[in-house]
């Protein structure tokens, strides 16, 4: 397996309630969210969310899709969102948000490891691109949330 570290920070001139439930509504990602495939709920959380399980579909710029499940094991209301990560990547996502003066202030912690033989096969010498692809995904992830934030 290999290990991958990637931190991702969004502005958003929105409030952060809005924010928070845009991205915490992950099975809508794909209505606004270029990359994300699909996003189903595999299982309900509690209340909070706490326990619920997802799997989401991905493909970015490049020839391929990545299929994993996130479990949601912890939940500070506008404040944090944190996953465990399984499946084709095996890892921890965690989103922080902070209130600014001109808007929300979103950023991504994403530690994961590969777990697609192909993927580890080629990790020493695809890793530069394999955060290209990520850093793709996740600026249009910035973008689509501005756009939904901004027609409402």
């Amino acid at each position: 397996m290999s290990d991958y570290e990637f931190v991702s920070v969004w502005t958003i001139a929105a409030p952060i309630d809005s924010v928070w439930d845009a991205i915490k509504r992950s099975e809508d990602w794909p209505a606004w969210w270029k990359g994300v495939l699909s996003v189903i709920e595999l299982k309900p959380g509690d209340v909070d969310g706490i326990g619920a399980v997802h799997r989401s579909t991905w493909k970015s710029a490049l020839p391929y899709t990545l299929e994993f499940d996130s479990e949601v094991v912890r939940m500070e209301k506008q404040r944090l969102i944190e996953a465990r990560a399984f499946g084709e990547l095996d890892g921890r996502g965690v989103w922080r948000f902070e209130q600014t003066e001109t808007g929300t202030r979103v950023q991504y912690d994403w530690t994961v490891k590969t777990t697609k033989a192909w993927m580890n096969l080629i990790a020493p010498i695809a890793k530069p691109l394999f955060k290209w692809s990520h850093d793709i995904i996740m600026n249009w992830g910035e973008e689509g949330l501005r756009k939904l934030l901004t027609s409402r």
